[in-house]
């Protein structure tokens, strides 16, 4: 049965943990991991092997930067799972290959993928960047508005919503 979960939080609030988490737990036969990071250092490349090395062998992992909700149609199937993790790197990485329009072209591409799923259970993992300072620089306020304007459209379409605070879920719908 189709259902969308909105994860979001801070960042390093136990997000991530607590999405595979709750998978593990849940009986699901197919497992999948969409993976936005894009390893463009050495430290993110050794974030990316840590995450992977920290999940089980049950996980199928789908690396995608751009296209999420191609991965998202191609698995659309009974009793199966996804952790999109996360859209906050996703929305950078957006950002970093195209210009608004674009960028809300994708957005728009994404949410009526989530609308249209008819089997896909999936756990969509993003920080709330909206509650600190407002950012010194125009592009920071543009990259804090379009992942705040994107946050509030998946969470208007989810089923059920959580924010994580130092690695406690918060049920707020």
């Amino acid at each position: 049965m189709k259902r969308i979960v909105l994860i979001t939080g801070g960042a390093r609030s136990g997000k991530s943990d607590y999405a595979i988490g709750v998978v593990d737990t849940g009986g699901y036969r197919n497992r999948y991991f969409i993976a936005t990071a894009e390893p463009l250092d050495e430290e993110m490349r050794e974030r990316i092997e840590k995450h992977r090395n920290q999940r089980s062998q049950e996980w199928t992992t789908l690396e995608e930067p751009i296209r999420t909700w191609d991965k998202l149609q191609g698995i659309d199937s009974p009793d199966t799972v996804a952790v999109l993790d996360c859209l906050t790197l996703w929305v950078s990485n957006l950002m970093s290959k195209g210009d608004v329009p674009a960028v809300q072209d994708c957005f728009e591409k994404l949410l009526q993928t989530l609308k249209g799923l008819r089997h896909l259970t999936v756990y969509i993992v993003t920080n709330e960047v909206g509650m600190g300072i407002v950012p010194a620089d125009k592009t920071t306020r543009l990259y804090r508005d379009l992942l705040g304007q994107l946050n509030r459209s998946i969470a208007s379409l989810a089923d059920e919503v959580y924010l994580l605070v130092s690695g406690i879920a918060l049920k707020l719908k």
